[in-house]
């Protein structure tokens, strides 16, 4: 049975080309690249990537953390970003120079990817398409199933894994193909159109683009800081505080001693100074900021502490 790795972004493309190459008798790897940016939640739960592999049906996935090379291309993406701090273009093609490295250890034949012509103007129409193949050294080798009558014939094709007829001549913006396909495909649960990546998140992206603006420290811990919380920037000062209990408590998770850590003595958000200096008094009056029982206690001439955790 021919063999076949898919890039899964968990969107309804990539979704309905798995199940595109299940009816024509392929055998689908469903490989996930996560970052804090996209796909963090497996992990520490890869049991939710393999309940949703085993909902469609498939009988493999992968799902490998390539946060620390990701974010060298994230710095510097040699083809820009997108609206905020997407670089979707070296994002595509550093993903199919992994996939291929994956091929001969998954005993892949070919690689997929969900991608439609002219879905996204610029990062999604046929010179750049071609040009991230080129780029990624894996012309003929890469199958877009919703687009392939558009695009040029691909090696598993020629090769007669699959039929050219079996598969679609998709393009643009609507979605009405997709959803429609989804209906046929009889699928309970209809994904989101993309993935989710954060990088394209308004609040977070500019965010990130701040934190690359100014140089500030960008590794795998403040990467995932970066996606939650409430961040304040001043001059050197870089800190983040939670807004609610759940982000408290992780942000006591992801810094397990690595970074300073405050509260105050009056239920507060927990503060992590993330780097610049630590000037206690600034702090406290930070936290008291965001926690009106603090307010109140000031107000009625009684003291407040800082708590280092």
């Amino acid at each position: 049975m021919p063999r076949a790795l898919l890039l899964f972004s968990e969107g309804l493309d990539s979704t309905l080309c798995a199940l595109i190459l299940k009816r024509e008798g392929i055998e689908v790897i469903v490989l996930r690249f996560i970052t804090p940016f996209f796909g963090w939640k497996y992990k520490d739960s890869p049991h939710l990537f393999e309940e949703k592999i085993k909902a469609l049906g498939l009988p493999a996935g992968r799902v490998v953390d390539i946060t620390e090379e990701y974010l060298e291309i994230l710095k510097k993406p040699a083809f820009g970003y997108g609206d905020y701090a997407n670089p979707c273009i070296d994002c595509k093609i550093f993903f199919l120079k992994k996939a291929k490295d994956l091929m001969q250890e998954l005993q892949a034949d070919f690689l997929v990817s969900g991608e439609v012509l002219g879905q996204r103007p610029m990062s999604q129409n046929r010179v750049i398409l071609e040009k991230i193949e080129r780029e990624a050294g894996v012309e003929g080798l890469l199958l877009r199933p919703l687009s392939a009558k558009l695009l040029k014939e691909t090696e598993p094709e020629k090769r007669g894994l699959l039929s050219r007829e079996k598969l679609y001549g998709h393009s643009g913006r609507k979605r009405d193909f997709q959803l429609e396909l989804a209906k046929a495909f009889e699928l309970k649960e209809i994904p989101t159109p993309a993935g989710g990546c954060l990088l394209a998140d308004p609040i977070i992206g500019s965010r990130i683009l701040r934190v690359l603006k100014e140089k500030k420290p960008l590794n795998p811990l403040t990467a995932e800081l970066l996606t939650f919380g409430r961040h304040h920037f001043d001059g050197d000062l870089w800190a983040v505080l939670g807004r609610n209990e759940k982000e408290n408590l992780r942000l006591e998770r992801v810094i397990a001693g690595r970074l300073p850590l405050y509260t105050l003595s009056e239920p507060a958000p927990n503060l992590a100074v993330i780097c610049g200096p630590i000037d206690e008094e600034n702090i406290k009056n930070l936290l008291i900021n965001y926690s009106k029982k603090a307010q109140l206690k000031l107000q009625r001439g009684e003291r407040v502490e800082l708590i280092a955790k």
